[in-house]
């Protein structure tokens, strides 16, 4: 009987290691990830107003992740703005930890 190799998994966009939980995890821990998930927790955000309160980053950065977001299906542009979808207030609200760490995050400015 021949030998088998290790079952292979389709690569998850963004991940190093093919794991949808670690893409998730590497996509969390950028830069600015969180401070835009923590502002849009309660409603829609006008691009200007995102801006604003992300002061610190860079427009290319913000846009960055922004579209990394989107492509993860966590935020959606509406006719308001930019906003979570129900998959990303989903994530939010059920991990307490998340919520949590995105909150101290905030009030530290972000760093």
């Amino acid at each position: 009987m021949p030998k088998q190799g290790p079952v292979t998994r389709p690569a998850v966009r963004g991940s190093r290691s093919g794991r949808p939980i670690m893409a998730l995890l590497d996509l969390l821990g950028r830069r600015w990830t969180l401070r835009i998930i923590w502002e849009l927790r309660e409603g829609a955000l006008t691009s200007r107003a995102l801006r604003t309160a992300c002061d610190e980053a860079s427009p290319t950065i913000l846009q960055t992740r922004l579209t990394e977001l989107r492509e993860a299906g966590f935020v959606e542009l509406t006719d308001e703005g930019y906003g979570l979808t129900a998959l990303g207030r989903e994530l939010f609200q059920t991990f307490t930890p998340l919520h949590r760490f995105a909150e101290r995050w905030s009030k530290r400015g972000g760093s």
